[in-house]
């Protein structure tokens, strides 16, 4: 824990306060939550999916 609180620190986010970090934070787990989602449901379901490139 104490990495993670020492990257915080030295990075872009250093200066601003706890709660803008807690919410810049949050919501990059919650970028990366749906990416894994997404990543979840395309190997799950992928082989039965038909994908077309129309124009």
């Amino acid at each position: 824990m104490d990495v993670v609180k020492e990257i915080i620190q030295n990075s872009a986010l250093g200066p601003f306060s706890n709660g803008f970090k807690g919410l810049i934070l949050s919501l990059f787990a919650s970028i990366v939550g749906v990416l894994l989602t997404m990543l979840v449901v395309l190997i799950t379901y992928g082989p039965e999916m038909s994908i077309r490139y129309g124009y």
